[in-house]
């Protein structure tokens, strides 16, 4: 029997009924009925049922019986309708089926250690350890396939836009200004090392000083740091530089971008340009630089309405300089005592929050759950102050500084996912400007960039720079959608006097600045445009379009939560001879050597 299929197993319809056809592919399923053998055959396009009948043929129907889950085989047939009785409206070829007279096994499988399907019952660990057959389930199928699109279209996209596809290196010198870096000895240059790239970010720069003028490439970039579902080791970005741009063009050409992706990719039209908020604005409004707008439930200030309550929690918080600000909750005032006493201890627990108070709005009268200390009156303001309607709960926290508003911010996405209360066909996306700069470790007690020491400063906060760099604003943005950052950028630095300064800021002298990043700043001396750009989670974007709760469902051969992959077992020891080479030594003994 020929092995060149002629069709995939999601192609055929009636209209290719009578023809002879090839298939190839994995048995998904076998039933037996009454001596002939149903096959539901898979490959990557779908699925279609193949029919071995000892009318059709008796040597393929023979050696049908041997079929079992994920033998790979090639069926030669004659395509029928299926009676109206048996019809599949489930699958694109659920109207047809192969009658079978040729059947060959390519290659037998032992029983897989979980079904390949969908709704698969496994852990992740055991699903990773054998990812080439959790990779064979149709939702991960669609999950590469979807990703492969995003890569096509986005090339498309930025060369319809004159940007020219450029590679850095992925061995670099190592800038530690940010997340660990990822080191590779050199064989060649004993002692020295170089590093994986976190981002291209100083090549990208001199590529604008080279003149290259648009830049882009989809490049993987590597951190070593502690993960979560939304962070790997190693990561793609789509990363963007122009030179001779201010802020709106940048915004103006990735809303197109993402424009172009959510329509071919989600068949959803979003309209432009996206809205946008201050970094200040976010958080005060939302409780996060990264705020989900699928939902209500913004935050109102109570501070001026409690300033003078004899409830000492509010007067004190005011008098401190913190804050009392809540949010409503639609519909939720007839929550019970017990269910309002958990959402407290959660609060305290899951939140960190000193203490939740909250305010009912019923039919029947207005409750607080402080109504022993806080004035009646002061109640009624607060509910007048909020908007809340008859039927609404109404949330409040006090706390200083900034920290009440993340706090918020996190009872404000427990809410809404805990009451369903997130529309999740909508992507909403939308600009974060006007970052601080500079953010103060009080461990270290110095500054460091909220970004990069290369995002510039906003020009009319220049001049605090030396005085007052805590309150100096950036020309940052970020990009949201759905409550996830997918990407961020900034108006670069391309003066070597300003760029000078942005280090004393920071605390890297003079010699530390030429050490690490004299080759940037030599280039700045011959000529650097004005210049900025951004860089897109590849990954994080396309988790967000396949709805996946986890990066690790996106990406064909991730790592686990230890950075493990457990497929191949790797990181793992190597030999001492390579060591040597290497001009390593260990400090400790491996596992391999105990």
């Amino acid at each position: 029997m020929t092995r060149i299929r002629t069709h995939t197993c999601g192609e055929l319809t009636p209209r290719h009924t009578g023809e002879t056809v090839v298939l190839n592919g994995w048995v998904a399923t076998r039933r037996d009925l009454g001596g002939v053998i149903f096959i539901d055959l898979r490959d990557r396009y779908g699925f279609t049922q193949v029919v071995f009948s000892p009318q059709d043929d008796k040597e393929a129907h023979m050696t049908a019986d041997q079929l079992r889950s994920e033998f790979v085989i090639g069926v030669k047939g004659r395509v029928r309708e299926r009676d109206p009785e048996n019809i599949n409206p489930n699958v694109k070829t659920g109207t047809i089926e192969v009658r079978v007279h040729e059947l060959q096994i390519y290659s037998r499988s032992e029983t897989p250690p979980f079904e390949i399907q969908d709704e698969v019952r496994a852990n992740e660990d055991l699903r990773l350890k054998y990812r080439y057959l959790d990779l064979r389930r149709p939702v991960m199928q669609n999950n590469m396939l979807l990703r492969s699109a995003l890569y096509r279209h986005t090339r498309n996209y930025f060369h319809e836009h004159n940007f020219a596809e450029i590679e850095t290196p992925f061995l670099m010198r190592s800038t530690p200004e940010g997340a660990r870096d990822y080191l590779v000895p050199s064989r060649v240059n004993p002692g020295k090392f170089y590093a994986l790239p976190q981002s291209p970010q100083t090549y990208k720069q001199i590529l604008m000083v080279s003149g290259m003028d648009r830049y882009f490439q989809i490049v993987k970039c590597f951190r070593d740091e502690d993960l979560r579902a939304d962070r790997q080791p190693e990561f793609t970005q789509i990363d963007v530089e122009m030179s001779f741009v201010n802020e709106e063009q940048v915004y103006e050409l990735m809303e197109g971008l993402m424009q172009k992706l959510l329509l071919e990719l989600k068949g959803v039209r979003v309209e432009t340009p996206f809205p946008r908020m201050t970094y200040r604005q976010a958080l005060t409004t939302y409780g996060s630089d990264k705020p989900d707008t699928r939902f209500g439930m913004t935050f109102v200030d109570f501070s001026d309405i409690v300033r003078d309550s004899d409830f000492r929690v509010f007067s004190k918080t005011v008098a401190d300089g913190g804050s009392v600000a809540g949010f409503v909750v639609p519909g939720k005032g007839s929550l019970g005592r017990g269910i309002m006493d958990r959402l407290t201890k959660r609060t305290r627990d899951e939140i960190g929050a000193g203490g939740l108070i909250y305010i009912k709005n019923n039919p029947d009268g207005i409750y607080s759950s402080v109504s022993k200390f806080v004035a009646e009156s002061t109640t009624r303001d607060m509910v007048d102050q909020s908007g809340a309607e008859t039927g609404d709960l109404i949330l409040i926290l006090a706390g200083k500084g900034d920290q009440v508003y993340h706090q918020l911010g996190a009872l404000r996405l427990l809410m809404a996912r805990e009451y369903g209360m997130i529309d999740e066909s909508r992507y909403n996306l939308l600009w974060v400007t006007e970052f601080p700069l500079l953010e103060y470790d009080e461990e270290d007690g110095r500054f460091y960039a909220m970004h990069h020491p290369f995002t510039s400063p906003r020009e009319e906060d220049v001049d605090k720079l030396k005085d007052d760099p805590g309150s100096v604003r950036a020309r940052a943005y970020d990009l949201v959608m759905n409550g996830s950052e997918i990407g961020g950028g900034s108006i670069r630095i391309h003066d070597s006097a300003l760029q000078s300064r942005m280090f004393e800021a920071l605390g890297i002298g003079r010699e530390e600045a030429s050490q690490k990043f004299g080759f940037l700043l030599d280039a700045f001396r011959y000529g650097a445009p004005p210049h900025g750009g951004i860089a897109l989670g590849l990954d994080r974007i396309a988790m967000l379009l396949t709805g996946a709760k986890s990066l690790r469902e996106v990406i064909a051969f991730p790592k686990n939560q230890r950075a493990i992959s457990l497929m191949d077992n790797c990181p793992d020891v190597v030999d001492t001879a390579q060591l040597e080479e290497l001009h390593i030594r260990l400090a400790g003994k491996t596992k391999r050597e105990e």
